[in-house]
């Protein structure tokens, strides 16, 4: 009799947890490069720059979101070598889903972008990683929503329409009062500052971190950057 309710007790706790845990478990989404589908009117290590930032900005953007988490940078990058994905090859469907399962991921986000003298588009495509399906391609459709000052409200609103489609709720109303309207300049330098980072300079990546911050002071991923590379 003890045994049968014990084992009662037991199943029933088991039954409350699961939904708990549900609830609790984050969609997680692995970032990938993006594109530059033909980029003019600016220095071209600047968009070679934006090929490494669009994807950090919009992985910081997402993971704000309590209900979703960005796999390991780490994880990703080593799971693109694998699948011998540089930055040249445009990647599939199919070499993402492969990817975002490799780095333990629900989701593959990546896209393309392109700057025609200050039109800037970026298409985001969402790729389902159980199913291999392209769910949805989102880009910044809105001719008001073009021009390359608005970098960071064309992340944004990619972002909050990748969030729906993974069928999430918004951002909660705290989450989207701290998003910031950094200027692309801040943008372009941290960006700069990764990829020199991503290259081992050092000195290149120090400096173009703080040209960021002192594009926008309030700017904390610029201020890791400049503590990484320095050491501090």
């Amino acid at each position: 009799m003890r045994w049968s309710m014990r084992l009662s007790t037991m199943l029933a706790a088991v039954t409350l947890a699961a939904p708990l845990h549900a609830q609790n478990a984050k969609l997680v989404i692995a970032v990938l490069p993006f594109e530059n589908t033909g980029s003019y009117g600016q220095d071209k290590e600047n968009f070679e720059a934006l090929e490494v930032g669009i994807p950090k900005i919009l992985g910081g953007a997402l993971a704000a979101h309590p209900g979703a988490r960005v796999a390991d940078p780490g994880a990703v990058r080593q799971a693109l070598d694998r699948q011998q994905l540089g930055a040249a090859r445009r990647i599939d469907a199919a070499s993402a889903t492969q990817v975002a399962k490799a780095a333990g991921a629900r989701y593959a986000v990546t896209g393309s972008f392109a700057d025609f003298y200050g039109k800037f588009r970026v298409n985001v495509r969402l790729v389902d990683a159980q199913t291999g399906e392209i769910l949805t391609v989102v880009s910044n459709d809105d001719p008001k929503l073009q021009d390359r000052a608005q970098l960071a409200a064309i992340l944004e609103l990619v972002g909050e329409r990748v969030i729906a489609a993974m069928g999430l709720p918004p951002y909660p109303a705290a989450t989207a009062a701290r998003e910031r309207a950094v200027p692309t300049e801040a943008l372009t330098a941290y960006s700069r500052g990764l990829m020199f980072e991503n290259r081992g300079d050092k000195a290149k990546a120090a400096d173009s971190y703080q040209r960021a911050l002192s594009a926008y002071p309030d700017y904390p991923e610029a201020r890791d950057g400049l503590q990484r590379v320095k050491g501090a």
